[in-house]
């Protein structure tokens, strides 16, 4: 089911508001996909899903590879599940460096998660501006 991501039903944004591990799909410089576990938390009122990094990892080069220097972005896919019970968001990823930005990442991700992520100086934000929302809650 397809909704519109700044406005999930409410089943849809308890669903993500629950603890789950996920996945983000990043796409490879040849096109293939890159599917790796992450945590994420979803901000519908802001319309972006957010990702802790290290600045570092595949991920993060990917979506600067397919950002360029004018690019929009990378377009990416979030999903978690269980059970039944899906969702996907989708959109255009950038890496963003920020010290701001991270914190309000950083206090979203201990909100969901209940734990405060380790101390990393290489940290980066991957924010994606999302454009779809599907699952079924």
């Amino acid at each position: 089911m397809a909704m519109d991501p700044r406005n999930p039903t409410a089943p849809y944004l308890s669903f993500w508001r629950e603890r789950h591990l996920c996945t983000l799909t990043t796409p490879r410089p040849d096109g293939t996909p890159h599917v790796v576990p992450v945590g994420v938390t979803y901000d519908p009122e802001a319309g972006v899903a957010r990702v802790l990094a290290n600045k570092s990892s595949a991920k993060v080069g990917h979506i600067l590879a397919a950002t360029g220097v004018d690019g929009p972005g990378a377009r990416v896919a979030v999903c978690q599940v269980e059970g039944r019970r899906w969702a996907t968001l989708e959109g255009v990823a950038t890496v963003r460096t920020e010290a701001s930005a991270i914190g309000v990442a950083m206090a979203r991700y201990e909100e969901r998660y209940g734990r405060v992520p380790r101390p990393n100086p290489d940290r980066v934000l991957i924010e994606i501006a999302l454009t779809r929302a599907m699952g079924k809650a």
